[in-house]
């Protein structure tokens, strides 16, 4: 299935910083369980990602934020007993701009005014909506399959499942698009993108942008992302690296010269990279004889090299293994604009990147088109 972004905050974080703006969100509790005695908030200003928390008295409560651009927080309610119910987190849109916000009958039936990011947020969501309430059904079938080990059925409706994700993509696209001056347009433009971003697709929608919103944080990070895809696109010469092997060796990616390589970034930590594993040495294995080699990155922590080091043993992988053990701050990770794994690049004998993202049957389809 193909990873889209989501919502903003699942993006990697800003690296540029300007003015902050000092607003207020307030809220109000209408008909909803008096047992919710506080409000928690999270959203990102420039690069930094901030987390409050308001008392409720008398059903209402009120946020003094800090913002450098119009950008998504996630609210979820906290009870008297401790819990906080996911079910009932709403993501809303703030803006540059005092807002206020009813929420009746349940936590998530928001009603919000003076944000017209916001405004904006629900014209793109009721775009969506037509298509979202099948995915959810599919993804609830998928789980089914998964627990039955059904891979027929599995694979089916991940077929179906990425016509949706096109689908509303497409529909965000064309959002960017016609809506350029949108105060969520870099944010759209970025779920759009998702995490391979398509240089042909996404840079002349990002070109359509106004000034001002190419200069906030997001936009900046959104030029950046686009300046490495170029770089790290099929037909590129992949960005030459060193890091260390998990002996403190330092190894390059030029020392591959010579072979096909994949470069594969993931982690210990990650289930769908360790799902993957199986699918990449079947392919390790049947081709390494004929001049295929594999060199992975891992983005693991400093703290759990061990479980790095267990999880290469446990899933048998014996090929290269490299990290700078920083998590999503590793180096090649950044280099080679790294936003969710797993990941990967499949590198010719001259250097140059002549596949992304292989996985599973396209993989060995691509190697056996190479080889055989």
């Amino acid at each position: 299935m193909r990873k889209i972004l989501l919502t903003a905050l699942a993006a990697a974080p800003a690296l540029f910083s300007q003015a902050q703006k000092a607003v207020t969100l307030n809220g109000e509790l209408k008909n909803i369980d008096n047992r919710i005695e506080k409000v928690f908030i999270s959203y990102r200003s420039g690069s930094e990602n901030i987390k409050d928390t308001a008392a409720v008295i008398d059903g209402k409560y009120k946020f003094n934020l800090k913002l450098q651009e119009p950008t998504i927080a996630l609210l979820s309610p906290g009870y008297k007993s401790g819990n906080i119910a996911a079910e009932k987190m709403k993501a809303v849109f703030l803006d540059m701009a005092n807002m206020n916000m009813v929420q009746t009958d349940s936590f998530s039936n928001a009603q919000m005014t003076g944000s017209k990011a916001n405004d904006e947020f629900k014209k793109l969501n009721d775009l969506r909506k037509a298509v979202s309430g099948e995915r959810n059904r599919l993804m609830q079938q998928y789980a089914g399959f998964a627990k039955e080990q059904n891979k027929e059925g599995m694979k089916a409706v991940e077929t179906r499942i990425d016509s949706i994700d096109e689908a509303v993509r497409k529909q965000t696209g064309a959002y960017v698009s016609n809506n350029p001056s949108s105060p969520i347009a870099v944010f759209a433009l970025q779920q759009y993108a998702g995490y391979s971003v398509d240089v042909s697709e996404v840079e002349p929608l990002f070109n359509k942008l106004p000034q001002s919103a190419k200069a906030t944080p997001s936009g900046k990070e959104m030029a950046k992302t686009i300046e490495i895809a170029k770089k790290t696109g099929i037909g590129q010469v992949a960005i030459d690296f060193t890091q260390n092997d998990t002996l403190g060796k330092p190894i390059s990616l030029s020392s591959f010269r010579g072979k096909y390589v994949l470069l594969d970034f993931w982690a210990s930590w990650c289930g769908p990279c360790r799902a993957e594993n199986p699918n990449v040495v079947k392919a390790y294995n049947a081709y390494k004889s004929k001049g295929f080699d594999i060199l992975s990155v891992s983005l693991d922590k400093e703290s759990a090299k061990e479980r790095w080091l267990k999880a290469i043993h446990d899933d048998n992988l014996t090929w290269t293994h490299v990290s700078d053990l920083q998590y999503w701050n590793n180096a090649v990770a950044k280099m080679y604009g790294i936003q969710s794994i797993p990941q990967n690049f499949l590198i010719d004998p001259k250097g140059k990147i002549i596949g992304k993202n292989l996985r599973g049957e396209d993989l060995e389809k691509k190697l056996g088109e190479i080889f055989n």
